[in-house]
């Protein structure tokens, strides 16, 4: 394929309609190296300006030779060239995070929107084979996309329909390790592909439109569901299996660093179908919180989110806690007192319990009695006072403590909700 006709397929496309600043990620093999002086030369054509974005991963002597190369060639070529040094211990995960890291960074101070890879048909053969390898569910065997939001702008691979054997050659580095088949990737490309097409030579073509009908599925899927609640348990419920299987799998697709297992999304299931008021630990600081209305999956980080937060509201003054001002004072109020003693405003303890009527009840079985769901219990406010619970807020309704009749009222709580 020689370059007018690759620049039609990218013209009809419109790739780079909404975009005038490219970032190119170029590591100096083949692919990314034909990727930068295509789009070098019909920069004017494309109404784009372009710069580099290179990664040296220090795990070749030729790196370092690699590097000069490219910032020569951007010196000679008068485009920007942005350059990063992976130091940790490398793994392809680390390798590929630090990669990601870096171009958002530098999209972010240079005010670049589109982020352009040089992906193209053989990789996306190898990534499905890949997934099938790995025991992928079907929604996941979409492949990689031509274009998707990436940061403050998008990741476009505008090579992605084109087989590597047609991109333009031009001069390059050989990555020795491409033929080393330490890595998954390296076998598939280097033993299983060509092991296959010896059986079937359309052997790429046939897992790429398997790709293409999976993602026409899903979109197909997606169409005919979207009137459905898929959070709402009584609609979610009412659902044949099939649906909701794959109702709770495009779901979870909001949560890209997730990544459940097939035994984990199993559980999840389960516990929406039968567990009525339920948080549940899934993995990366995410939970399962389910209540009797509803289901939702929540990132939560055990600094930021934890319940030991306690402060103190003395006598004349006032302080915010949660969504609420608490005003103390003798003044008119929502709350009547018989002590002027600090108070505490928290969350709730274990074995915590509050005097109603003749008995003392346990605040976790008032929740339970009450039907408050997770996230209600979670941000449920008590006010302790002379180690005595003098009230509870939690899901719109307020407890308070039982009194006797010979209790002289010398204060009060004035709560007020904060606009948001």
């Amino acid at each position: 394929m020689n370059n007018q006709q690759l620049l039609k397929i990218i013209q009809k496309k419109s790739y780079f309609s909404s975009h005038s600043k490219v970032l190119i990620a170029v590591s100096g093999g083949s692919d990314s190296m034909a990727l930068l002086q295509f789009l070098y030369a019909y920069k004017k054509v494309l109404e784009i300006s372009i710069a580099i974005a290179h990664v040296n991963h220090n795990q070749r002597l030729a790196s370092k030779e690699e590097e000069n190369y490219l910032k020569e060639w951007a010196t000679n070529h008068e485009i920007p060239i942005y350059i990063s040094h992976f130091k940790e211990a490398f793994s392809e995960e680390r390798a590929r995070n630090h990669r990601y890291t870096f171009f958002k960074q530098i999209m972010s101070e240079h005010g670049y929107t589109a982020l352009v890879t040089a992906h193209h048909a053989d990789d996306q053969a190898e990534t499905i084979l890949m997934k099938l390898l790995r025991g992928s569910r079907l929604m996941d065997l979409t492949g990689i996309k031509e274009r998707q939001p990436f940061f403050n702008g998008e990741l476009i691979r505008p090579f992605l329909t084109i087989k590597k054997k047609d991109l333009p050659q031009v001069f390059h580095f050989e990555d020795a390790s491409n033929n080393e088949n330490t890595f998954l990737r390296n076998r598939i490309r280097n033993v299983y592909l060509p092991s296959l097409q010896k059986e079937n030579p359309q052997i790429s073509h046939h897992l790429i439109e398997t790709a293409r009908e999976v993602n026409l599925l899903k979109q197909a899927l997606q169409s005919l569901t979207k009137d459905i609640s898929t959070q709402d348990c009584q609609v979610f419920l009412r659902q044949d299996a099939a649906v909701q299987y794959f109702l709770l799998q495009t779901y979870l697709e909001q949560f890209a660093d997730l990544n459940l297992s097939k035994n984990q999304f199993e559980d999840v299931l389960h516990i929406i179908k039968t567990k009525a008021n339920y948080t549940h630990h899934l993995k990366n600081n995410y939970y399962l919180i389910k209540d009797y209305q509803q289901f939702t999956i929540k990132k939560m980080d055990p600094k930021t989110d934890s319940k030991s937060l306690e402060k103190v509201l003395e006598y004349g003054n006032n302080v915010t806690f949660g969504k609420y001002r608490f005003s103390f004072s003798d003044k008119p109020g929502n709350i009547s007192l018989t002590s002027q003693s600090p108070m505490i405003l928290r969350h709730r303890k274990q074995g915590d319990k509050i005097q109603l009527g003749n008995h003392s009840k346990k605040i976790r079985r008032l929740f339970i009695d009450g039907k408050y769901s997770f996230l209600e219990r979670q941000n449920a406010i008590i006010g302790e006072q002379d180690g005595f619970i003098v009230f509870i807020m939690v899901g719109g309704d307020t407890y308070l403590r039982n009194h006797s009749n010979n209790d002289i009222m010398i204060a009060t709580l004035h709560i007020e909700k904060i606009k948001e």
